[in-house]
């Protein structure tokens, strides 16, 4: 049976191998990348939300990169494929966007993935008319 006691808190530090699974779950971990970067990665992050089970163990999480002053960016929203269903992802989601308010942002934007614009329209999202989301990668795919 799934946990349902789930506590969603922004932190500035977890385990690393926590985090390191969770974008596993995602499919954006590559074994060649640096462990130690997910620290930085965490601490850098305007927000940084993860969703703790009672055994106090990441079973999902997200994060919003700004500058802090007008806008940001939803990034690396993941919840483990044993809890998903659950709405965890809609609480994580809600969690950075109401923090996000809070700290004074004034709009939050995303680049959804393939099959998941439905779930962020119906937290508000919208898709942008005649804007495209392009990338410029440093790393081998």
């Amino acid at each position: 049976m799934k946990d349902t006691n789930i506590e969603i808190s922004i932190i500035k530090d977890w385990n690393i191998e926590e985090i390191i699974d969770l974008y596993r779950e995602g499919g954006w971990w590559k074994e060649e990348w640096d462990p130690d970067e997910i620290k930085p990665l965490i601490s850098g992050s305007f927000l940084f939300a993860v969703a703790i089970n009672k055994k106090n163990r990441a079973v999902g999480m997200g994060r919003v990169i700004s500058d802090g002053s007008s806008d940001g960016y939803v990034q690396d929203l993941v919840v483990r494929s044993d809890y998903r269903g659950t709405g965890l992802g809609r609480r994580i989601l809600k969690t950075l966007v109401a923090e996000s308010r809070k700290r004074g942002l004034s709009w939050i934007g995303l680049i959804a993935e393939p099959g998941t614009s439905k779930f962020y329209e119906k937290e508000g999202f919208s898709i942008m008319d005649d804007h495209i989301p392009m990338v410029l990668r440093f790393y081998d795919d």
